[in-house]
C-alpha cells in the first residue's frame, strides 16, 4: 500500500465498503431464490457496479501513487448509477412498480446514458459530462425525497442515507469546482461512503426480517380472522399435552351462520366473523390462544392453571351476544389424566354441539357419558 496516510484510510474504507456490499450481495442472492423479488436483482446489480469501483478502489490505494488511469474516473461514474439502483431497489421493497414510479426510474436511467454515450463521439470529451452527473445526483436525491420517502417503511433510516449522500456528493463538488483541500474533504469522501452503505444494510436487513416475520405469521394464521389456522393450533395443543400442562379448550360455533350468509351475503358474514374472533382473542390473549377450526367454528386454548375456562368461555358468550348481530354456542372442556389432544377437542366439540341442539347461545361443560345432568352448570339463554 502507498505510503500516505489517505491512501491507507482510502484503502481500509474501500476494504470496508466492499465487505458490506459482498454481504448484502449474498443476502440478496439467497432471498430473491426465495421469493424472485425484483428489488433484489435491481440490489444485486447496483452492488456489482460498486464492488468493481471499491475492488479498483483498493487496487489503486496498494498501487504506487499516480497509478490510476484515465478510464477510472469513468468506471467511477458507475458509482451514481448505482446510487440510482439502490434507491429504486428501495421502493421495490415497499411497492409494487406502477406506471408512473417505471416511468419516473426509467427516465433517469435514460439520462445517465446521456455522458456515456457522448465520451464515445468527437465532441465528448469537453469535461461537461462530470458537472451532468454532479447535477444528476442532486436529482435522485429530489427523487428519494420527493417521490420514494411518502411510500416506504424506514423513512428514518432512509432519509439518513440520503443525508449522508447528499453530504458526500456536496462537499465532493466543493473539492472540484471550489477548489477546496483540507483534510476534512478527504476523510470526508473516504468514509462517508461507508457510513451510507451501513445505512443501507440496515435498511435492507430489517426489510428482510419484516418480510420473513410476515411470511411466518402467514403460515401460522387465517387469513380472515388473524387467528391461529387449525394446524398451528393443533401443534401447540399437543405440544402443551405432552409436556403435561393442565390446558383446557373452548369450542365456539356461530349460531345461525349459514342463514346470515345467505341473507346477508358474504361480505357481511365475513365481518361478523372477524368480530366474533377479535372478541375471543381479547378474553383469552392473557391466558392461552385462539384459532379458528374451519368455516364458523372458532376454538381457544385456555393454559394458565389459574384461568377458570367456564368464566371465560361465559364472558366470551356474553360479549357476543350483546356486540355483534350473532350469538354462539360454546362447549369447553380440561384435559383429564392420560388424556390427548385429539380426545380434548372432541369432548370441547361435543359438550360444543350440546349447547347446540339445547337451544344455542349457551355455554355447556363436557360431561363423560356417565355423569349426571346439572342445569346450573350451563350457562347463558
Amino acid at each position: 500500500m502507498s505510503g500516505s496516510p489517505y491512501a491507507v484510510s482510502a484503502g481500509i474504507a474501500a476494504a470496508c465498503c466492499f465487505y458490506i456490499i459482498l454481504i448484502m450481495t449474498m443476502m440478496c442472492l439467497i432471498m430473491y431464490s426465495k421469493q424472485r423479488k425484483k428489488a433484489y436483482v435491481s440490489m444485486i446489480v447496483a452492488f456489482l457496479f460498486i464492488m468493481t469501483y471499491e475492488g479498483l478502489n483498493i487496487h489503486f490505494a496498494l498501487s504506487p501513487a499516480g497509478s490510476r488511469s484515465g478510464s477510472y474516473s469513468r468506471i467511477a461514474d458507475l458509482q451514481i448509477f448505482s446510487f440510482l439502483l439502490l434507491n429504486l431497489a428501495v421502493f421495490q421493497l415497499y411497492r409494487r412498480m406502477s406506471r408512473s414510479s417505471t416511468l419516473i426510474f426509467a427516465s433517469l436511467a435514460l439520462l445517465f446514458l446521456v455522458p456515456l454515450v457522448s465520451y464515445v463521439l468527437p465532441f465528448g470529451g469537453t469535461g461537461w459530462q462530470k458537472i451532468y452527473l454532479d447535477v444528476y445526483q442532486l436529482g435522485i436525491l429530489y427523487a428519494g425525497i420527493s417521490f420514494i420517502l411518502p411510500r416506504i417503511g424506514q423513512r428514518g433510516k432512509y432519509f439518513a442515507g440520503i443525508g449522508v449522500y447528499f453530504v458526500y456528493a456536496a462537499v465532493g463538488m466543493l473539492a472540484r469546482y471550489a477548489g477546496w483541500h483540507a483534510a476534512w474533504i478527504d476523510a470526508a469522501m473516504v468514509w462517508l461512503p461507508l457510513a451510507y452503505y451501513t445505512i443501507v444494510f440496515l435498511i435492507l436487513f430489517e426489510r428482510i426480517v419484516e418480510l420473513m416475520q410476515s411470511i411466518y405469521r402467514s403460515s401460522i394464521t387465517d387469513g380472515l380472522t388473524n387467528l391461529y389456522n387449525r394446524r398451528f393450533f393443533m401443534k401447540q395443543l399437543n405440544k402443551y399435552v405432552e409436556q403435561g400442562v393442565k390446558v383446557s379448550m373452548i369450542f365456539c360455533d356461530i349460531d345461525n351462520f349459514k342463514k346470515l350468509n345467505d341473507t346477508e351475503g358474504h361480505q357481511r358474514a365475513d365481518q361478523v366473523l372477524k368480530q366474533v374472533a377479535a372478541i375471543i382473542d381479547e378474553e383469552v390473549s392473557e391466558v392461552g390462544l385462539s384459532g379458528r377450526f374451519g368455516g364458523e367454528e372458532l376454538v381457544a386454548l385456555i393454559v394458565d392453571k389459574r384461568a377458570n375456562p367456564a368464566q371465560i368461555a361465559e364472558r366470551i358468550r356474553a360479549r357476543v351476544a350483546e356486540e355483534t348481530i350473532v350469538t354462539l354456542s360454546i362447549g369447553y372442556s380440561s384435559l383429564r389424566k392420560n388424556g390427548t389432544a385429539e380426545e380434548l377437542v372432541k369432548q370441547a366439540d361435543q359438550a360444543m354441539y350440546r349447547s347446540k341442539t339445547t337451544g344455542k347461545n349457551k355455554v355447556s361443560p363436557y360431561r363423560t357419558p356417565s355423569s349426571k345432568k346439572e342445569p346450573a352448570e350451563e350457562t347463558g339463554s
